[in-house]
């Protein structure tokens, strides 16, 4: 049977190209119509880990700890948040650390996602052949449906 209702993950740091990826996903969840709602996931990933290990000599807590975290987090959700409120989408918002690629891919493999969007990187030519992007990490390994925004 086709499943019209799509579970749809995207990913948020903030960027402008966040931004746009949020309103994408709100677009794609709105397109199966009232009768068969889909539902948006922003997660965010921060580097490093939840829980400090024993070689940290002097551990810091989690961002998520940190004061002025509740006014970040505001900052970074809140295009997707409007949106989803505006278009009567429900959504969840997702905090995790560790690499962004292998984050995403986990939730996704975790939470049976239907689509991933995410925001293509504003990186060089140089610093994405290095490095590579997390955009191109998860359209590469990713078991669902990737929608790279630009």
């Amino acid at each position: 049977m086709l499943n019209l209702s799509k579970k749809i993950v995207v990913a948020i740091d903030g960027s402008p190209q966040s931004d746009k990826a949020a309103e994408e996903a709100i677009r794609l969840a709105t397109a199966s119509g009232t009768r068969f709602k889909s539902k948006v996931y922003a997660i965010l990933v921060l580097p490093g880990n939840r829980t400090p290990s024993f070689t940290d000599f002097f551990p810091s807590p989690p961002a998520t700890e940190l004061p002025g975290w509740e006014e970040k987090r505001k900052r970074i959700f809140y295009v997707v948040e409007k949106a989803a409120a505006e278009a009567s989408i429900p959504m969840e918002n997702v905090v995790v650390y560790g690499d962004a690629a292998e984050e995403i891919l986990a939730f996704a493999e975790e939470q049976d996602i239907d689509v991933i969007v995410i925001g293509s990187s504003g990186a060089g030519r140089v610093k994405r052949a290095l490095l590579g992007s997390v955009s191109t990490r998860v359209a590469m390994h990713a078991r669902c449906s990737v929608y790279i925004v630009r």
